[in-house]
């Protein structure tokens, strides 16, 4: 269409040479996450170099009325990242510098597309550490580990992304550029906008920048994994662990899930005996009181009747494998086209939400195999359905979709998040009533407005 290659040539002028793209490979690369539910059809993807080839490409939008969609690592699975209505997608790979590091506040100040994992190695090289971890820290990006506020599998001692982004350089819906917070670790001067674009999937404006802060690496890290009978035991373990150890980590996942990472052929069972469910402990092991404190509390847990089997690791390269037992699963159960639901509830309403859950599944769908796994230490869950092999995508989508509505009700029932960590996108807009209330949606809806007046800013992710 004429007025499609009048916009593109348009967007050629606003960044360098070659970094617009239209062929059919960007489009589909880039104009998609990891979600399986939604085609992408974006009308071009720019690549901006510098904070203010990202302000003219929101001028640009605003005078146009032209979406944007934010691209980062594309990990997500909640189709925040999806453009598929003829939106401009905004890339920031070429956006990866790290400077201004800071040994005084142990911060450091780096750009939207620096992937996490490069960030945790920056802080290596420096003695320090970033905490916040997950599968995808290879190849997602720090905008948007922000744009989600990305959790993973240390949030139980360390925290979300949130707590460690102590500046932020925005820009607004509107072209506005602004710069937040600038690193203060005490800042007591009203409104705190910076978190306010935390979490907010690129609706509000682009987070460009931030100022992260980072911690002292912790010392010799052990892996505890335990076979345990039923999920209120693990909550009995995970209380009894939390009174005497400082735990990095607390996770679990089902036996269906072991058995899908074991068929896969790269790990081995940890020990012979077959639980129906397991529990992996991370803790930082400061001195020969603290490995007598676990031994002591795993023989406990074996008298109480939590615990059946378990091994402690002993050496850094058996500590990563018994890791990849928790992170090999998404991989491992990906060709099955799995229904993922990520959800959370208050650590002590764990075991009954999830017995609930399971009860409903089965009952509806007693054919459809249901893979647990997560980050059970602070109340978020990995809910899996697996596509039957003889089952239509499309109909299996459908029949999720009921699975999922009964799912929000019992996730409201217990006070709960329909969306621990993954954001709301596309996916779940629909059922963010079941977490927020109208009245916050209104006021949701209205800071929208004033960030974004004119709904360039990745419309239709969390509500329309």
């Amino acid at each position: 269409m004429p007025g499609n290659q009048r916009i593109i040539k348009q967007l050629q002028s606003l960044v360098d040479q070659g970094k617009c793209r239209t062929d059919d490979d960007s489009l589909q690369q880039y104009g998609r996450d990891c979600t399986k539910v939604y085609e992408p059809a974006p009308l071009a993807v720019v690549f901006p170099t510098s904070l203010e080839q990202v302000q003219a490409i929101v001028h640009f939008a605003n005078q146009q009325a032209i979406a944007l969609v934010p691209s980062g690592g594309r990990t997500g699975l909640s189709g925040g990242a999806v453009a598929s209505k003829g939106e401009v997608v905004v890339a920031f790979d070429y956006m990866n510098s790290i400077s201004d590091f800071n040994p005084v506040d142990r911060t450091l100040r780096c750009q939207a597309g620096v992937i996490t994992e490069r960030l945790q190695q920056f802080a290596e090289e420096q003695g320090l550490f970033y905490p916040v971890d997950f599968a995808s820290s290879g190849s997602s990006q720090i905008g948007g580990n922000i744009a989600t506020n990305a959790g993973g599998i240390k949030v139980i001692r360390y925290g979300l992304t949130r707590d460690w982004v102590v500046g932020l350089t925005v820009v607004t819906g509107e072209g506005e550029i602004l710069r937040l917070n600038n690193g203060l670790a005490k800042n007591a001067t009203g409104y705190d906008f910076r978190h306010l674009f935390i979490g907010a999937e690129g609706t509000l404006g682009f987070v460009v920048e931030a100022t992260i802060r980072l911690t002292r690496p912790p010392k010799k890290l052990s892996v505890l994994v335990l076979g345990v009978p039923e999920f209120e035991a693990i909550m009995s373990v995970l209380n009894a662990f939390q009174q005497k150890i400082e735990l990095t980590a607390f996770e679990f996942f089902s036996e269906q899930a072991l058995k899908h990472v074991i068929a896969h052929g790269n790990v081995q069972r940890p020990f012979d005996t077959e639980a129906p469910l397991y529990a992996l402990l991370e803790y930082e092991v400061q001195s020969a009181q603290d490995e007598e404190d676990v031994m002591t509390l795993f023989e406990n847990a074996v008298e109480q009747g939590w615990v059946t089997d378990g091994v402690m690791s002993q050496s850094e390269a058996q500590a990563k494998a018994l890791w990849r037992l928790r992170e090999d699963i998404s991989e491992t159960i990906s060709v099955f086209t799995p229904y993922k639901n990520d959800i959370a509830v208050c650590v002590s309403k764990v075991p009954a939400f999830l017995n609930e859950v399971n009860a409903v599944v089965g009952e509806h769908y007693p054919d459809f195999e249901i893979i647990w796994f997560g980050h059970i230490g602070d109340g978020n869950v990995h809910l899996n359905i697996l596509k039957p092999d003889d089952l239509p995508k499309d109909q299996f989508f459908k029949q999720c979709a009921k699975v999922s509505q009964w799912v929000f009700e019992i996730v409201q029932k217990y006070g709960g998040s329909v969306s621990a960590e993954h954001g709301v996108g596309m996916i779940k807009k629909d059922y963010l009533g079941y977490t927020r209330s109208e009245i916050e949606i209104t006021y949701m809806r209205a800071m929208k407005k004033v960030f974004d007046p004119n709904g360039v800013m990745n419309p239709g992710k969390i509500f329309d």
